[in-house]
């Protein structure tokens, strides 16, 4: 436990955070033998993190195996070793020269195959989308429509009828109103007509020829009466 703790910290400090402030100083200063120096260690150390990966897994239980890891890290950067260099010059820059034009084509066909991929799950995403908003729009019309249903086409219909039967109603009521009056006002008419001496058609007792007066003509036709 100690032993990995210690190799984490001289990985990170030695291994990683030296070596960046080291490559900003050779940025800033464009010095181009120590720019090539540190882009030398960049690589050992990328295939150095790319291995320890693997190892960590598989072989961490080998006896000093995290005290080889420190005495590696130490002789990568060591100005007297200079471990990174060598292992960059013998054997990662003819390794990658040689192979520099396969690994170039087999890049663009990953870059392009992941560019056909990417486009086509983007694709099917934006059906799956499409078709969760169709689905979702379709279950909210018909909660509504259910809704609706719930309600009596009996009772709204017999909401909407009832202002205009009311009104309606009321005209066979005054027009009987006003026929009641006029048959009222008639037979008060036909009683004070009998007491002056006079036929309840109007027409004069006694002798002489029968003169009939025209009804009013309030009380209208006798056909209305």
């Amino acid at each position: 436990m100690v032993s990995w703790i210690i190799s984490r910290l001289v990985v990170l400090v030695f291994g990683t955070l030296y070596p960046a402030y080291s490559s900003y100083k050779a940025v800033k200063s464009k010095d181009v033998k120590e720019y090539v120096k540190w882009m030398m260690y960049w690589i050992i150390f990328a295939l150095f993190t790319t291995m320890e990966t693997i190892t960590d897994i598989f072989i961490c239980w080998v006896p000093f195996y995290y005290e080889l890891k420190i005495a590696f890290v130490v002789w990568l950067l060591s100005p007297y070793t200079k471990g990174s260099s060598v292992l960059y010059r013998k054997f990662v820059h003819p390794t990658l020269s040689s192979k520099e034009k396969d690994i170039d084509d087999y890049l663009c066909q990953a870059k392009d195959k992941s560019y056909d991929t990417l486009v086509t799950f983007g694709r099917k995403g934006l059906n799956v989308a499409a078709t969760a908003a169709v689905l979702a729009a379709t279950k909210s019309q018909g909660v509504l429509s259910d809704r609706l249903r719930s309600f009596s086409m009996h009772d709204l219909s017999a909401y909407q009828s009832d202002p205009t039967e009311m009104d309606s109603g009321s005209v066979p009521t005054q027009s009987a109103a006003g026929q009641q009056r006029a048959r009222t006002m008639m037979r008060s008419k036909s009683e004070s007509g009998y007491t002056k001496g006079q036929s309840p058609h109007g027409c004069q007792a006694g002798s002489g020829p029968v003169v009939f007066k025209p009804l009013p003509e309030f009380l209208g036709t006798p056909s209305q009466i």
